[in-house]
């Protein structure tokens, strides 16, 4: 008969020892140390070269202490910046006194801007401005010129205040960025006069600041610089100047933004001339509200016509890109 005994089988105790670590390891819940993070600092970009810019007011609010920040952070070279005026900015510019001028004009002919270059950077547009608490909101051109000019003195014959007088605001002189512009867009002639009683100021600041304080007051400026002011900017024909309206062409009174450089600009100052109208710079004056050369492209045909209307050479004119 068969043995059917069941058979115990005898492992030797080596055989089923557990080493000690992998004990210690189950009773802790052992996992593998976490990977040590590591950040590399970013070394912002040195520069030894430093640029200067003076000049337009306007144009400096419009953009100007943006794409300066944004180049330092490029680049490592900062740009001192200052203003004083399109007239200020485009002679110092030509005379190698500064090394790129801020200009809301185009040039003129004499001496002192002679070896100015005119770099086209943005579009601005001129703009009639008033106290906020001035019932008129729009004006049509015809009466926008009559009261700039002093044939128009009271506000109620425009729809405002009853027997109040207009006071206006203008720039000195008949060269300044927006003194200049107001004669070619809406006056039509280089030669003509604010009316005789006009307020005058040295530069758009000061003016707007009178703008914001008087309740009587008008004055002309750049629309980059008036939307950072408490004023009212009024219609035109009914028109806003709204960015899509200035891009269009549709609001009328549209005007180029230069940047101005000497004759024999530096390397460097070529360098930023290339940022400013380049995509990064353009991007950003859009973000200031600012029309920008690509959405601004169909303005420079309207713009020539206007030019040579007034029958202004083209050299001192033309929007050039350096």
């Amino acid at each position: 008969m068969k043995n059917t005994k069941r058979e115990t089988w005898a492992f030797p105790l080596r055989a089923l020892a557990i080493p000690a670590s992998l004990l210690l390891c189950a009773s802790l819940a052992c996992t593998a140390p976490a990977p040590q993070e590591t950040t590399e600092e970013v070394t912002a970009p040195t520069s030894s070269v430093r640029l200067s810019y003076t000049g337009c007011g306007i144009t400096k609010k419009a953009f100007m202490a943006e794409l300066a920040e944004a180049y330092k952070a490029k680049t490592g070279v900062e740009i001192d910046i200052s203003g004083g005026g399109a007239t200020k900015g485009i002679s110092n510019a030509s005379a190698g006194n500064a090394d790129l001028g801020g200009g809301c004009r185009h040039k003129i002919a004499g001496t002192e801007e002679a070896n100015a270059q005119q770099v086209h950077v943005a579009w601005d547009a001129l703009v009639s401005v008033v106290h906020p608490d001035n019932p008129v909101s729009s004006l049509t051109s015809e009466e926008l010129k009559n009261i700039l000019t002093g044939e128009t003195t009271l506000w109620s014959t425009v729809g405002g205040d009853s027997a109040v007088r207009i006071a206006v605001g203008a720039r000195n002189g008949k060269i300044s960025g927006v003194g200049r512009m107001v004669r070619e867009l809406i006056f039509n002639d280089v030669g003509a006069d604010y009316a005789s009683d006009a307020l005058s100021y040295p530069s758009s600041g000061p003016l707007e600041q009178a703008v914001e304080s008087t309740r009587s007051m008008i004055g002309m400026t750049g629309v980059s610089s008036a939307k950072k002011r408490a004023v009212k900017i009024l219609s035109i024909d009914g028109i806003e100047p709204t960015y899509d309206n200035i891009a269009s062409g549709k609001y009328p009174y549209f005007r180029p933004l230069f940047i101005y450089v000497g004759a024999d600009a530096s390397p460097e100052v070529r360098d930023f001339l290339e940022f400013a109208r380049g995509p990064e710079a353009q991007a950003l004056i859009r973000a200031q509200g600012t029309v920008n050369l690509e959405d601004g492209a169909g303005l420079a045909s309207q713009y020539a016509d206007t030019m040579r209307s007034l029958q202004l050479q083209p050299e001192l004119w033309e929007l050039a890109s350096l």
